[in-house]
């Protein structure tokens, strides 16, 4: 079945199967965006540099903005884009621990 677009629409099967492949769109475009972030655990020297209250209140008035010109709902990225934000940042945290976790060291036995 072909997905039209949501102005030719008839039908609620129509409606599901349009929301259901955009949604697989947004996963995978959701998976390239935490790729970027497992690139910025990677990069930053120090996991304090994780969070970035500035970087994060500009990442939030990119997306309203690009929400108001797109004629969306006021209020609506700032409420998706905090939670994503957010969850970026606990899984950026995550994978910079991750890739610094040093290798247990053998201990001698204590006789």
């Amino acid at each position: 079945m072909s997905v039209k677009p949501p102005e030719t629409c008839q039908t609620m099967i129509d409606v599901r199967a349009g929301v259901d492949a955009l949604d697989q769109e947004l996963v995978a475009l959701l998976a390239r965006r935490f790729g970027y972030m497992n690139a910025a655990a990677r990069i930053k020297p120090a996991r304090s540099a994780v969070r970035d209250e500035a970087r994060k209140a500009q990442v939030i008035a990119n997306a309203a903005a690009g929400a108001a010109a797109a004629g969306l709902p006021a209020g609506l990225a700032e409420t998706l884009w905090e939670a994503l934000v957010e969850a970026s940042i606990a899984h950026e945290l995550q994978e910079w621990d991750r890739l610094r976790q040093q290798p247990e060291v053998a201990k001698p036995d204590a006789a």
